[in-house]
């Protein structure tokens, strides 16, 4: 008995073209009945506000209980805001990012928990435990609860958990959003001395765990072209391994406000501050260069100022502490209502793996100045002015010809939002993941015998 979709109604997305290995060799299966899916989406952290992972989990799972699927998101805090009809489970952890003192954070009842100890160990010894304990909470809670998923998607914990619960015969799908030692070689790259480049080592430890699962899981997505290259290249995955779904953006949310007017040389850019990797250094240097021809230049920058950090010196240095202005914790609607005000939206990163800030802005009909960096001419095709990532002089330059160009921005307005609902609103990609999903479960009955053995070795060390 073959696994077949849930019948739903037809959109103009349904003929998009799909460039995923898989498309090449599996063709769809004939629709001769409904099936709705269990589906368990993972994520070690997932709140919106704290990375792009967790509007991910947010909107993939709304879009896949809106075709007919059942949908739990298995999480540890900070946790998701999701729809209503998604089950919430709670992993707890310690959380040791959002505790006022760290250091104390452990109690007698957590040396009981190696899990518990290694995060706290890990936080104080300058390593990022947090994956690999989810890892450890996620085989435990499986095997004390014994769920039935027919697939678990785990969205870039890539814990060695996964091995273990793939070893157990879960059908294990994980999204690799872009290798993150790409963020590691951009934090070395920028770090001035030989203690710094010591802690971003220790930090980004986990490197090594993400490599081996990358490896020897059955089935990877990840959102663009450029990511599922430079996945190959670092975690030696072969890249006819790696399937392409891109990201979504929710049209109905994003989108353009009537009534609000857009304010004259009012800039936005979403940025965390202080990683060299989003390019806000090069943003801030392009306006202070600006600044005589046009002195009234305000920047709104979704994200977090660091009190002492790097970003804070430069806006000293550039003079520019009254023209920028940092706002974090927002909600969607209040970031939608930023964009309603800017009169131009840049996203300066140097790489990205996809790049959801730009896709937000286009939808939200602001004209868009983007990076060359990684995905981003993949996210946002001709529907953005294009600048060499890293390249202050071109980005001063695409600013200006904006700033002086009415019709040009209205034309990118119109292109950018037109973009997004033909190619990435979230219901096309929810189809296309759902579509996916059933290429899995199809092959995997044809052929139970996977063709990516496990040697269990790691998995033993690490949860046996």
């Amino acid at each position: 008995m073959s696994y077949l979709p849930v019948t739903h109604q037809t959109r103009a997305c349904d003929q998009a073209p799909d460039h995923s290995p898989a498309a090449a060799s599996a063709a769809p299966s004939p629709l001769q009945r409904s099936t709705s899916l269990r589906i368990a989406l993972l994520g070690y952290r997932s709140h919106p506000h704290v990375g792009g992972q967790g509007i991910y989990l947010q909107y993939l799972s709304k879009a896949l209980v809106d075709l007919g699927h059942e949908v739990d998101v298995i999480s540890g805090p900070p946790y998701p805001e999701l729809d209503s009809r998604v089950r919430l489970i709670k992993l707890p952890s310690l959380d040791l990012y959002a505790h006022p003192n760290p250091t104390r954070a452990l109690k007698l009842k957590h040396c009981l928990s190696l899990a518990d100890f290694y995060e706290w160990w890990s936080k104080l010894s300058g390593a990022f435990g947090e994956p690999y304990c989810f890892g450890r909470r996620l085989v435990k809670y499986f095997k004390q609860h014994n769920p039935h998923y027919d697939i678990v998607h785990d969205n870039q914990s890539l814990c060695y958990g996964l091995l273990a619960l793939q070893k157990r015969g879960v059908n294990i799908i994980a999204t690799v959003h872009h290798p993150i030692t790409q963020d590691r070689d951009l934090a070395l790259a920028a770090a001035t001395e030989k203690g710094q480049r010591w802690l971003i080592k220790r930090w980004y430890s986990f490197l090594g765990m993400q490599k081996t699962v990358v490896q020897k899981l059955q089935h990877v997505i990840t959102v663009s072209q450029q990511s599922r290259r430079d996945i190959a290249q670092a975690f030696g995955r072969p890249a006819v391994e790696i399937h392409v779904i891109p990201n979504g953006v929710d049209t109905n949310i994003f989108k353009p406000l009537a009534g609000i007017a857009r304010i004259p040389l009012r800039l936005i850019t979403t940025a965390s501050s202080d990683q060299p990797l989003k390019g806000l250094s090069v943003l801030l240097r392009a306006i202070a260069a600006l600044r005589s021809e046009f002195p009234e230049l305000q920047l709104v920058v979704i994200g977090k100022l660091k009190e002492n950090g790097e970003t804070q010196k430069e806006l000293q240095a550039l003079n520019l502490q009254e023209s920028v202005q940092f706002k974090s914790g927002i909600s969607n609607s209040e970031l939608v209502e930023q964009y309603a005000h800017a009169s131009i939206a840049i996203v300066p990163s140097l790489y990205e793996g996809f790049g959801l800030p730009a896709a937000e802005a286009m939808a939200c009909g602001v004209p868009l100045i983007c990076s060359d960096g990684g995905a981003l001419p993949e996210v946002v095709g001709d529907a953005a002015r294009l600048v060499r990532a890293g390249n202050t002089d071109d980005l001063q330059q695409a600013l200006r010809d904006l700033l002086l160009d009415n019709q040009a921005r209205e034309q990118l307005s119109a292109k950018g939002r037109e973009h997004i609902l033909q190619q990435l609103s979230w219901d096309c990609v929810g189809k296309k993941m759902e579509r996916f999903y059933f290429q899995v479960l199809n092959q995997q009955q044809d052929d139970p015998i996977s063709n990516r053995e496990l040697s269990g070795e790691q998995v033993q060390n690490a949860y046996d």
